[in-house]
């Protein structure tokens, strides 16, 4: 036998002992890409800021932002666009519209989920409820007990989505109304510890519901210097575990990428806020390859 019959002989024997494998069977890994885009506190500002505004000269407008996030799902279809609260509130569109156009607006950028900040409570509940029919996507809230209210059902404690087989789950934090919001603006809306309930629901949605990724959308703050008095986004990164993200509002914290917190366990968390009035877009891009995360994020100027 010469040499190169050997070879071959000893390819094809080595092919049929493996089950036949072709070189097909030995390609790349498939990474998963699932981007995550978030506002905070856009605080019905619909129009961008005047030319000659002091400090946003020519920044933000619900319709460059829409071309945004346009784009980028041009780029990923699997993009989730998520807001965390403080929709209502801060100008005139909101004092003759009461949220309709913001509301409005959100459906035609197709926004997938939003929580409930203190502002959106500013016109009652029976104003927010008003508007609830031209919001073409849901509100999660899991520490807003809204039992007893006309609300009851409405608001789910969370939402779950499946993008390219990755399974997504989203939760929703409100801060304590009392002192912030009129009693008879929130009426019988009964606040729960946030650690508490995020805890339970990320157990929940990470070992009963078996997500992938778990979101925590959060009206609490970024951080605050008497950690003691009220409960942060940081703070709830540190004293919870399977939370792999959490994107923030209310303390109009402008981040330019997300900042990482360690949780329970050691483990990384994410913990992003962008702003206030639709100034600036996050963005965090989640990598899925052979059972493993990996994530970059950044904050867009509108």
């Amino acid at each position: 036998m010469n040499r190169r019959d050997f070879i071959q002989k000893t390819a094809a024997a080595s092919a049929l002992a493996m089950g036949g494998l072709s070189l097909s069977s030995f390609a790349a890994p498939t990474v998963k890409k699932i981007t995550i885009l978030h506002t905070n506190d856009v605080h019905s500002h619909i129009d961008p800021f005047p030319a000659d505004d002091p400090k946003y000269a020519n920044l933000g407008g619900a319709a460059r932002r829409s071309a945004v996030i346009q784009q980028i799902r041009q780029e990923n279809p699997n993009t989730l666009l998520l807001d965390a609260g403080d929709i209502f509130q801060g100008t005139p569109y909101f004092n003759f519209y009461g949220g309709e156009l913001e509301f409005k607006l959100m459906s035609m950028m197709q926004y997938d989920l939003a929580t409930m900040g203190n502002h959106d409570f500013d016109n009652g509940l029976e104003g927010f409820k008003k508007q609830l029919p031209h919001a073409k996507f849901d509100f999660v809230s899991a520490n807003y007990d809204f039992k007893n209210t006309i609300l009851d059902g409405l608001v789910k404690p969370y939402k779950i989505f499946i993008k390219d087989g990755i399974k997504i789950g989203v939760f929703g934090l409100g801060i304590e109304l009392f002192g912030l919001v009129e009693k008879k603006n929130y009426q019988e809306t009964v606040y729960n510890d946030p650690l508490g309930v995020a805890q339970d629901m990320a157990r929940t949605l990470r070992h009963h519901e078996k997500c992938d990724l778990v979101i925590c959308l959060s009206h609490l703050g970024f951080m605050y210097k008497d950690e003691t008095s009220k409960i942060s986004d940081l703070t709830l990164a540190r004293n919870t575990k399977d939370i792999d993200l959490i994107i923030g509002g209310h303390t109009h914290t402008f981040l330019t990428k997300p900042y990482i917190e360690k949780n329970t366990e050691g483990k990384e968390v994410l913990v992003n806020q962008v702003g206030c009035y639709g100034l600036n877009l996050g963005r965090i891009d989640f990598y899925f390859e052979e059972g493993k995360m990996s994530s970059k994020g950044k904050t867009i100027v509108v």
